[in-house]
Parts: structure tokens; sequence; C-alpha cells
């Protein structure tokens, strides 16, 4: 079994920038894909990007140029930098893992972008 803890996320003026983590602990063997995905409300969660074990990234339309993510592999850990943040952008973000060829999802952040 696979825990995933996110940390970062809160309230921030258009424009600013964020930072999301998720780390993975537990019995892990291999991770290979890990991504963010959000869901904003009345709306369906969407994937943000994602990354594989050989760095190959892959991102939404609507964040390319402002968000970048990245992985720590000795930590187990998937980061997400949100830059250049605009209302749109207001959403619950969770990481996501495939371990092992299992799916695993962290609990969720908030991210709220106003003024």
């Amino acid at each position: 079994q696979v825990q995933l803890v996110q940390s970062g996320g809160g309230l921030v003026q258009p424009g600013g920038s964020l930072r999301l983590s998720c780390a993975a602990s537990g019995r892990i063997f291999v991770i290979t894909t890990m991504g963010w995905y959000r869901q904003a409300p009345g709306k369906e969660r969407e994937l943000v990007a994602s990354i594989t074990s050989s760095s190959s990234t892959n991102y939404a339309d609507s964040v390319k140029g402002r968000f970048t993510i990245s992985r720590d592999n000795a930590k187990n850990t998937v980061y997400l930098q949100l830059n250049s943040l605009e209302p749109e952008d207001t959403a619950v973000y969770y990481c996501n893992v495939l371990e092992n060829g299992r799916y695993y999802w962290g609990q969720g952040t908030q991210v709220t972008v106003s003024s």
C-alpha cells in the first residue's frame, strides 16, 4: 500500500505563484508515472500535468508555459510549480502516482486564485 501526502496550496492573487508537493511512502517497489489533476466546482477532474520515470512531461494546454512538473525519485516526491496563476486555476489539486500497476491519489489541496 502506498500513501500520498500533499502539501502547499492556499490563496494567491492573480499573477502569483504556488508550489505543490506530493510525497509517496509505504510499500513502494517502483513508481512510474506521477501526475497532478484538478477539479473545479461543478466540473470534472482533469489532468494538469504528468511526468514519467524518465522525466518526460505532459501538460494540459491551459497550463503550458505557466506550470512546471518535476520529481525527485530519491524522495518519491512530485512537485508542481504554478506561476502566473489565473482565477480559472482555482480548484482542488490532486496528485496521482502509478506504482506497480496501481494508481494512488493524494488527499487533495485547495488552490484559490482571487484578488
